[in-house]
């Protein structure tokens, strides 16, 4: 008959427990002296490293290979909706909120571009969504309209100021 476990007699699996490295404790730990560190050296010293990406002097890569690219302010908050998702929808004015309240685009999204991909074989009127070229010329093929959006003003850069001679 099997014996019941009680409180007294748990005990951690065989070898899953093992005492700290306790370093600089006498010659025979094993680690006494030195403690691991060796003798003399950059290394051995207490606070003696280097810096991440530190090579001794030598151009670190991160500074020998060149910068690329960059990150698009609104990348993340940007979504394209193609064209066959557009036809499947049941209504006909298509907005950003639209959009959001069928789950075509995320409730985070900002923007939406609507891409040719598929076709759309119905009238529709898009408002305030990106279209690109191919996108327009189907909706408009089919009886659609398309309202671009409002474009932000850029801010215009004033002229540089002539130096005096």
């Amino acid at each position: 008959m099997k014996e019941s476990m009680r409180l007294n007699t748990i005990a951690p699996a065989e070898g899953a427990k093992h005492a700290k490295k306790r370093v600089g404790r006498g010659i025979g730990s094993g680690l006494g002296k030195t403690a691991g560190r060796g003798h003399k050296g950059q290394k051995s010293r207490s606070g003696g490293f280097h810096k991440v990406g530190f090579e001794g002097g030598q151009m670190p890569m991160h500074r020998r290979l060149p910068k690329r690219g960059f990150t698009a302010p609104f990348g993340r908050f940007t979504e394209e909706v193609r064209l066959s998702e557009i036809n499947r929808l049941p209504i006909d004015e298509i907005d950003l909120l639209a959009l959001k309240q069928a789950g075509v685009i995320s409730e985070l999204a900002r923007h939406a571009k609507v891409i040719l991909s598929g076709s759309i074989g119905r009238k529709v009127s898009l408002k305030g969504l990106g279209v690109t070229a191919g996108a327009k010329a189907a909706i408009e093929k089919a009886g659609g309209t398309v309202v671009l959006p409002i474009p932000v003003e850029k801010v215009r850069k004033l002229p540089p100021k002539n130096k005096a001679a």
